[in-house]
Parts: C-alpha cells; structure tokens; sequence
C-alpha cells in the first residue's frame, strides 16, 4: 500500500489531494483508512544536527511522522521548530508541537507560516505544563492563548486565509492540525466533551496521554462513541514501554492523568527482565488498543528508549505489509 502519487526528492512537497488540508503523509496515511503510527522524537540538549538525524533514523520504516516536542515538562532542549528545519529537509513527515505556554499568537502565527514554508505538514496544538515543574521555574510563562484558542487561529490562517488580526495572507499554512487528550483525567465524564471541543476548534487528529488502562480507556471511547467525535478526528492514544516496576509506580504517583493498574505493576515485578516485560507489556496494550473502535493508530512516547521502537512495532504486526516511508526509499509508502 502507498500513499505518495510520485518518486520525490527529500522535503519536496507532495501535492495536496481532494478533501485534504495538508500535502503530509500523515493525513494521506489516515484518510485512507490505514493504521497510523506516530512517535517522539527526543531533542537533544546540543546544537549538533547530527544528533538528531541519529535519533530519527531509529525511526526508520516504521513511523508515519515523528513528534518535536517543544520544550516537553517545561524543560529546555533543542526547539521544536529547529528539530523540523533539520528533518523535513531529509524528507521526513514531522509533527510540530506548539506550546503556547512559551510564546504569544504573534510568534505562534509566524512559525507556523515558517514551518509550513519548509515543509511541516502537521501541528499540534498544546496549552503546555506549568514553569514550575520544569528546569527554569523561574521563567516568565506566557499563556496568551491556550490550545483551544490556537487551534481557532490556526484554522483560520487555513481556511480564511487570515491572521487573527484579520490581516491577509497571500499564501495560508497548508497543515494537517492536531491537539493532545488526556482520557485519565478527572473529572472521566468530561473527557470526551473537552475532546469535542478541541475538535469543533480545529483538531483533525488527536494523540492522547499514555493509555496503559485498556478498561477506562474503552469507557471514554465508548462515550467519545456516543457523541460522534471519532468520526470528526482521528484518535491515536498514547503508549509506551515501562522500564521497570519502580519507574511505573512513580510515573503514576507522580504523573497527572497517568493511569497504571496493579496488574502492570504486578506483571513488571514478577519478570526476570523487567525492562524486555516492559517492551511486552508495550505490545500487548497497542495491539489491544488497534481492537477499540475508533481508534486509528498509536502515538508510541518511548522516553530514553527510542531504540526500541521498530521492535515495538515489528512485534505488534500493526503495520501489516505496509513500510513507511524513509530516506532510504525512493518514494513512499
């Protein structure tokens, strides 16, 4: 199965098909019905590119777009925006993340024109954690606008061919917008309508927080079900592979909306291998998640383990015969 209609160089633009909002391969891969996978990529604390090309090149032929976080935990590292300049030149089909936590809708508008310019097809939209649980807790946050109001704003320049000023522009970002959910946070029943409303501000596609809860993650399917949302936005949950039972019992006495039953816990403690029953673990979940309806792909956040993706993904077998695409392809998928 491929999504590309021709052999491109690396960071030519595809052209943008019917129906389409962006010439990305992500959204190409998603309305056509395939199953998607999404992954982080970690920034380095280094001006080196070579570093990143390393970091991304673990991805190679089994992600159909790699995250840039931007400054993820209120902690510094290399920009969101620079990790994009550096792999869309290599052909890459990057997901630019947006925190508006660092940045007022002056400089949000005009990366985005930026990033588009040089060929990020996908943003996603993120209010971002509070200073003080970062590396600088006494930075100045911004917060001119939060991930709804972004959203608004970014499809306006799209559609409307506007600022929020209202000013013109002559060329709109051509993107593929997306927001972050959080299904374990309380309160559960309002969940799906925080999710409703991202996606009437502009969300098309949706990573979630890490879903190790396959139970509470198929109730608040079930509810996003019921008022229609999964057929308005493409739902990718959150996971990833635990490193021990010590890092899982932290990540969910200290992580918000991070969920991780006694059973997991129980399973990683009781392993020789607590970090291989952690990969495992990792397999079980997504191929459980790749069951739920509605969801349309996986968003893998292996923090420190990279590495481990492609076997995360080669094990799952969610990807079929499908190989996405990389630099050493010819064309795409």
């Amino acid at each position: 199965m491929r999504f590309d209609d021709e052999p491109v160089n690396p960071g030519e633009a595809l052209p943008i098909l019917p129906g389409h909002a962006s010439p990305g391969r992500l959204e190409r891969v998603l309305r056509a019905g395939a199953f998607a996978v999404t992954a982080e990529i970690a920034p380095p604390d280094s001006a080196d590119p070579n570093e990143v090309y390393e970091r991304a090149a673990l991805f190679d032929g089994y992600v159909d777009a790699i995250n840039a976080t931007d400054g993820s935990g209120a902690h510094c590292h290399m920009s969101s925006v620079g990790v994009c300049s550096l792999l869309t030149r290599r052909g890459y089909a990057m997901v630019m993340q947006v925190s508006a936590r660092d940045r007022n809708r002056i400089a949000i508008q005009g990366d985005v024109l930026g990033a588009s310019a040089m060929g990020v097809s996908n943003i996603l939209c993120l209010t971002g954690d509070s200073v003080e649980v970062g590396d600088h807790p006494e930075a100045k946050p911004v917060f001119d606008l939060d991930s709804l109001s972004m959203l608004s704003m970014l499809r306006k320049m799209r559609d409307e061919q506007r600022f929020l000023s209202g000013r013109k522009l002559s060329v709109p970002p051509r993107v593929f917008l997306g927001a972050a959910a959080n299904p374990f946070g309380p309160p559960l029943d309002y969940r799906p309508h925080r999710l409703a409303k991202k996606i009437k501000a502009g969300a098309q596609f949706i990573q979630t927080q890490y879903c190790f809860d396959i139970e509470r993650f198929s109730e608040y399917m079930k509810s996003v079900r019921d008022i229609g949302a999964h057929e308005e936005a493409y739902i990718l949950p959150g996971i990833g592979p635990l490193a021990s039972a010590k890092s899982a019992e932290w990540i969910r006495n200290n992580v918000p909306g991070v969920h991780i039953p006694d059973p997991i816990i129980k399973r990683l403690k009781s392993a020789k291998d607590e970090a291989s029953e952690g990969i495992s673990i990792c397999v079980d979940l997504i191929n459980k998640l790749a069951e739920i309806d509605g969801v349309r792909g996986v968003h893998i956040m292996a923090f420190r383990r990279e590495h481990r993706v492609a076997e995360i993904v080669e094990r799952t077998k969610i990807l079929g015969s499908r190989i996405p695409w990389h630099p050493g392809v010819a064309s795409g998928d």
